[in-house]
């Protein structure tokens, strides 16, 4: 379920242009694997994302340790790429928490994220 404290969502291109090439150094014919690829992590295993403050943004996972892997590569990936995202990844049990911060002038882009994860949890409602 998606939490209260998420602000309302962006524009729906947000959800598309949240890997745009002002803020990323990822080749523009790449970006889309990518965005499917977080697609694929939120479909199978997003439980729910929470706006912690204005710069950080919660994402509860669950399956354990196969779960964890993938979310650390994928955001390793990602911080290459766009080095302001600072993800941290934890898991406990079954449940992985993957806290991303960014810094102010790139919350856009945070809601850009936070709209592509609400979207995969509105898709399996």
């Amino acid at each position: 379920m998606v939490s209260d404290s998420i602000r309302s969502a962006p524009p729906a291109d947000a959800v598309e242009g949240w890997v745009d090439g002002l803020a990323c150094t990822l080749p523009t014919a790449d970006q889309p694997a990518r965005l499917a690829e977080f697609e694929t992590l939120f479909g199978s295993s997003l439980r729910d994302v929470r706006r912690e403050e204005p710069g950080l943004l919660r994402l509860h996972l669950l399956g354990g340790a196969a779960v964890e892997a993938d979310a650390r590569d994928l955001t390793a990936r990602e911080a290459e790429c766009c080095s302001f995202f600072d993800f941290t990844v934890n898991r406990a049990g079954d449940a992985v928490i993957v806290d991303v911060r960014v810094p102010q002038d790139k919350e856009i882009v945070l809601d850009g994220l936070a709209a592509q994860a609400q979207a995969a949890l509105a898709a399996r409602a």
